[in-house]
């Protein structure tokens, strides 16, 4: 075998891909998609991320460790909506992606984090932030947005609330590989939790909830106890070089995209990782 570093695919994911080679079927087209890395800083154990575990039913990375974060939504490009912070303009430079496809991007992030945990980047004013959404009008408005009965718009609207886009911070950019048949464009992003609201574990989709210092995720992954995607491990790693959550919002990114994909080695299919993921993501030869 060549010096290729990847993980071994399933006999069936081997067989989409020999038919996607041979023009029997075409690639599915990623879909836009945004993450939230929700950080905060412990008294004791230092800087932490707040994690999902995806419940097994899932079609989609069943029982992995994940970040909030989801699809975007076609009302999320509603230029309607309030707004403070880099425009989308900005967002588009950071993400390589035009201005409709950064709006989006953005609201998505801060939609799915406030569905997926109750943490809203959002606040009364251009300098202010909700103090607390615990309460049953927030868990309303919350399943409202789920079932898409109430627009995010219409939601920051009738609350006199406008999206904060300076509480993120752009990351990181992962294209799900061709050879999947559920592919995301995925932007990632990180935030510190708002001071007075707390991270809970409110989605339907996930079955625990986690604050973690991103090396013992990563240790937790190397030892078999966690199941995390080559973008999550990724993204840990990149968090250890810093100590506090203001050292994460401070770090200058220059964000890069990575694709994975498939390659015929010795008559085996392999996904192969990038480089500097590979050699830490545990099963990769």
């Amino acid at each position: 075998m060549s010096g290729v570093k990847g993980l071994k695919l399933t006999p069936d994911l081997k067989e989409r891909w020999e038919a996607i080679q041979a023009g029997e079927i075409e690639p599915v087209k990623p879909r836009d998609a945004a993450t939230v890395v929700v950080l905060r800083d412990h008294p004791r154990h230092g800087l932490q991320a707040f994690m999902l575990r995806r419940v097994s039913s899932m079609a989609f990375a069943p029982g992995a460790y994940v970040f909030p974060g989801g699809s975007v939504d076609p009302r999320d490009g509603d230029v309607g909506i309030g707004w403070a912070g880099p425009d989308a303009a900005a967002w588009g430079e950071a993400f390589g992606a035009d201005e409709a496809v950064a709006r989006g991007l953005v609201c998505a992030a801060v939609r799915e984090t406030f569905e997926e945990t109750l943490v809203l980047l959002a606040g009364p004013t251009t300098d202010s932030v909700v103090a607390d959404t615990r309460g049953e009008d927030w868990e309303a408005d919350r399943r409202a947005l789920l079932d898409r009965s109430q627009s995010f718009a219409r939601f920051l609207a009738r609350r006199g609330l406008v999206l904060r886009s300076d509480l993120l911070r752009p990351w990181d950019h992962w294209i799900t590989p061709e050879v999947e048949n559920r592919r995301y464009d995925t932007r990632f992003f990180v935030a510190a939790i708002p001071e007075g609201q707390r991270a809970r574990d409110v989605s339907t989709e996930a079955d625990t909830a986690v604050w973690v210092r991103p090396a013992e995720a990563m240790e937790r992954a190397r030892a078999g106890e966690w199941f995390l995607l080559p973008p999550t491990l990724a993204t840990l790693h990149s968090l250890t070089a810093y100590d506090t959550v203001a050292d994460v919002l401070a770090a200058e990114r220059e964000i890069t995209v990575h694709a994975p994909y498939t390659e015929i080695i010795d008559g085996e299919a392999y996904l192969v990782l990038p480089e500097d993921t590979a050699r830490f993501y545990p099963g990769v030869v």
